[in-house]
């Protein structure tokens, strides 16, 4: 049972770093002349589920124009992950 439980939560933690990377990605498309519709269903689901991770660290994180958050949250969703992947089994 812990095994299934830890396995959920790293699925669950994989997710989110994979949401935080592609947008990240989809933020440069603009500078290389792809627009982006804010309106797109996708782009809206991706962004209501990052960020209430991202713009909290915003406030502590941005240097300038330079926006080092998602950096933050993706070292950071790992080092959490780990830490209840252990505590889950018992390591």
């Amino acid at each position: 049972m812990a095994e299934i439980l830890a396995l959920m939560v790293q699925i669950v933690f994989q997710i989110m770093w994979w949401a935080i990377l592609i947008r990240v990605l989809l933020s440069w498309l603009p500078m290389a002349g792809i627009r982006i519709d804010p309106y797109n269903p996708v782009i809206q689901f991706l962004f209501s589920i990052t960020d209430p991770i991202l713009e909290p660290l915003r406030k502590y994180t941005t240097i300038g124009m330079i926006d080092l958050s998602p950096i933050v949250a993706l070292i950071g969703l790992g080092f959490i992950e780990s830490l209840l992947v252990r505590l889950i089994l018992g390591f």
